[in-house]
């Protein structure tokens, strides 16, 4: 998908109790014959599609350029296969806020009503901490995770759909995650990043890209090595980290020009480690302690360790590329901008051939549900194409 321009503000709001309702009706009857009609993985598998999610949100009714449709839409079809889940086979858990932080019970609970073995349960409980690890530690791009939905299939398919505001710019973004296009979890894992906007160069740190593979490998061997060894590459950085020339005459005397030429490069001013505040921080140490204690087999366990954040990230990050040269990729991997129109009528396409395909097999199920023919005149109408 091309991306386009498509304003996905930041919605402070909260949802009228009469539209909610109408979702969570609408949303049983589109669910229901959803997974009728293609089957619970098939189901798990469009949620974790950006257009085909927006598309949804689009036929229940609610704005199409709000951050609300993402946790209203999952808290709605959450509340709309209540009780129904075994029959239907789909299970949804987490949410926005502190609902987010119950994601693991959830499921745990669900593993324990399923019958499912420990490993199971506990594999699906991984799954969803680390795609928000990867989202709020790898991929720093600025905008904080605060809605986490975990979905997954009585066959074992799994999806996340979790959001990120930016304050600042009044902002929002959503990351797609699918079991079955993940090969692994920390590198380029997403089924798709929907935003408003493309950050600007060296503003997003993204450890998640394939661009990054050397700079991970170097953060491992690191965290292998002693607590003295990274520390007094930590060091470096805090001594030099404020002066660009410092930082350059170090790594001539240390007879490395590989990546000399893109330090002295007029937009290397803008480059994190330019701005990095690496003064004393107890936290940073103690955690940087306990990985040279644990010793992570790979960077998938290093940030699977408890206490490993985005700064133990963004320093490890720095630490391989300005002193060991192994560069690390700061483009932002959004790849989706939103391209459905909603309740005003307003779609604004992007890429032609898969808006008309989600669009007109949106139309072929809505007319299979069993709602009333004025009601899905209405929806038709939302689903027009341009």
């Amino acid at each position: 998908m091309q991306r386009g321009v498509a304003t996905f503000t930041l919605d402070w709001g909260k949802c009228p109790p009469w539209l909610f309702r109408r979702m969570v009706s609408l949303g049983r009857e589109m669910t229901e014959t959803l997974i009728a009609e293609y089957g619970p993985d098939e189901f798990v598998k469009r949620l974790a599609d950006p257009v085909w999610f927006q598309s949804l949100g689009t036929v229940l009714a609610f704005d199409w350029n709000a951050s609300g449709l993402t946790t209203i839409l999952t808290a709605a079809l959450k509340e709309s296969i209540r009780g129904q889940e075994r029959d239907l086979g789909v299970f949804i858990c987490g949410g926005k806020g502190k609902t987010s932080r119950k994601t693991p019970d959830e499921i745990m609970n669900w593993g324990q009503k399923l019958s499912l073995s420990d490993g199971k349960a506990e594999n699906l409980v991984y799954n969803s901490k680390m795609s928000a690890k990867v989202d709020s530690s790898l991929i720093q791009d600025g905008y904080q995770i605060y809605h986490h939905s975990f979905i997954f299939s009585k066959n074992g398919a799994w999806a996340v759909v979790q959001q990120g505001m930016n304050t600042e710019e009044q902002t929002a973004r959503r990351y797609h995650w699918f079991s079955d296009d993940i090969k692994d979890l920390v590198v380029e894992p997403h089924k798709g990043i929907a935003s408003q906007r493309i950050n600007k160069l060296n503003s997003t740190l993204n450890m998640s890209s394939k661009k990054s593979d050397k700079n991970r490998q170097i953060s491992t061997e690191l965290v292998n090595s002693n607590y003295k060894t990274i520390m007094k590459d930590i060091e470096i950085l805090r001594r030099h980290s404020s002066d660009l020339s410092q930082m350059i005459s170090y790594r001539e005397n240390n007879g490395d020009k590989t990546t000399l030429a893109s330090l002295a490069r007029k937009e290397f001013k803008t480059h994190p480690v330019m701005v990095e505040d690496f003064g004393k921080s107890k936290y940073l140490e103690r955690i940087l302690g306990k990985l040279t204690d644990e010793k992570p087999d790979n960077y998938e366990s290093l940030l699977a360790t408890k206490g490993v954040g985005p700064k133990t990230i963004r320093a490890l990050s720095l630490v391989s590329e300005i002193i060991y040269g192994a560069d690390a990729s700061y483009e932002d991997p959004a790849r989706y901008s939103f391209a459905h129109g909603g309740k005003d009528a307003t779609p604004y396409p992007v890429d032609k051939e898969t808006y008309d395909k989600t669009i007109n097999t949106m139309r072929e199920v809505v007319k299979k549900t069993r709602i009333n023919p004025l009601e899905k005149d209405k929806i038709y109408k939302r689903l027009s194409p341009l």
